[in-house]
């Protein structure tokens, strides 16, 4: 259950910085079509991204944890996912900071969260559809 809060907060949390983001660049060029762009190729690559990663890694995360003979709330991922998800989010912060006030960054950035964002979401199916053995 932990494993699922923390991949559908993830995909929350990436969702609603991209809108953010999303949204100061149309305060930035009013009227310009290339938010709604970035958003359509930000979902675009995240549903591809669940299709061909996300949803294999969730299934194979799952297929680990009911492997392990007892396992602690800590197991729920392995200690390398916990320091990649520090490092992912601190590059986030980073991007996030650089992109402040320039127009192409600002659609980048929120078209790399929202396929990251799009990906979890939807690869999250995984946890309530799995068929462990």
């Amino acid at each position: 259950m932990l494993a699922a809060i923390i991949w559908y907060g993830g995909s929350f949390i990436l969702l609603w910085k991209a809108w953010e983001l999303l949204h100061q660049a149309t305060i930035i060029r009013p009227g310009d079509g290339l938010p709604w762009v970035a958003f359509m190729i930000g979902v675009a690559i995240g549903i591809l991204k669940a299709r061909f990663l996300f949803t294999r890694v969730c299934r194979k995360n799952l297929h680990r944890i009911e492997s392990l003979r007892r396992p602690k709330i800590w197991q729920c991922y392995r200690k390398q996912f916990f320091i990649f998800l520090v490092l992912m989010v601190f590059i986030g912060i980073v991007l996030s900071t650089w992109s402040q006030n320039r127009y192409g960054m600002l659609l980048g950035v929120a078209a790399l969260d929202l396929s990251i964002g799009v990906a979890l979401l939807i690869s999250g199916y995984a946890f309530w559809n799995v068929k462990i053995k």
